[in-house]
């Protein structure tokens, strides 16, 4: 579990450019002397930042018992990040696989949706990190599948939702199988998460993967029905994910400091049960980082 520092949180000043018509972040605004950001004027403007999400993959994301609100670790960690900015968080409720090429086409301001931070996403869009998570096997409890590792997937039919890591390293790994003249991997990819454990509940499956903390939660909740089985393997970061060039890298990351510098950021991970998975010092991900 990491320890992070409990100093009261620190208000965020909006100090507004006269001439760039955006609000500083710098000194007594609330980030590190020297570290001038600037917040693009239309989310100012706005009042609030729309944030894309799959509210699917609890305990990250997902909805409350009202089906209508959508609550979980990213949003509390999003509407803190939001309120260091000084705007609202706006969570919408996405496909996971829709979310990068919407945030592309401008439909969404943000995105913070377990979305793991790849070379591959890093292209299109650039990232802040904020968490780090690996992916886990979980089985029926009941269930004959014994799971330590990608390999033992050969011969067995494994559920995992559309768009995510986990979904392309068991289509990876099926083609390994075959090439190492071993039976193969049938791979059921579902639209949400939820498809994929009732694919394992219903006997449709026999394995599931997803991100750490979200195998956790789900084993946790399926009251002895689910169990964990092997070791989490490929530990990587979460990112928030912005639009290129749009301006919000910086002053999320900024934002994300203070939320941690506060004690808000561990006090969230710790309410959701994910304190394991907590950073201490976030960063900018791109494409252009990484020449």
């Amino acid at each position: 579990m990491m320890h992070m520092p409990l100093r009261s949180r620190q208000l965020l000043l909006r100090c507004i450019g006269a001439a760039a018509g955006v609000v500083a972040l710098a000194g007594a605004c609330g980030a590190p002397a020297g570290a001038a950001v600037a917040v693009p004027a239309k989310y100012r403007q706005h009042g609030r930042l729309v944030i894309a999400t799959d509210a699917t993959y609890a305990p990250m994301e997902f909805m409350a018992r009202d089906g209508r609100t959508i609550v979980g670790a990213d949003v509390d960690l999003g509407r803190a990040i939001a309120r260091q900015l000084g705007v609202k968080a706006d969570f919408v409720n996405a496909g996971f696989d829709t979310i990068i090429p919407a945030l592309q086409a401008g439909k969404y301001d943000m995105s913070m949706s377990a979305l793991t931070i790849t070379k591959k996403r890093e292209q299109v869009v650039d990232f802040v990190s904020y968490f780090s998570a690996g992916t886990s096997f979980y089985v029926k409890a009941d269930g004959r599948a014994a799971v330590q590792a990608l390999s033992d997937l050969c011969g067995l039919t494994v559920a995992v939702e559309k768009g995510t890591t986990q979904s392309d390293d068991a289509t990876r790994q099926d083609a390994q199988c075959k090439a190492a003249g071993r039976k193969p991997v049938s791979v059921l990819v579902f639209p949400d998460q939820n498809g994929a454990n009732l694919a394992i509940a219903s006997g449709r499956a026999q394995v599931g993967m997803a991100d750490s903390p979200v195998a956790a939660w789900i084993v946790r909740q399926s009251h002895g029905a689910f169990k964990l089985t092997g070791k989490a393997y490929d530990a990587a970061a979460y990112g928030v994910a912005v639009p290129k060039n749009s301006g919000l890298a910086q002053p999320v990351l900024q934002a994300l400091k203070q939320v941690i510098a506060s004690g808000e950021y561990a006090k969230i991970l710790h309410k959701w049960g994910i304190a394991q998975g907590g950073i201490e010092q976030p960063a900018i991900e791109s494409a252009k980082a990484h020449p």
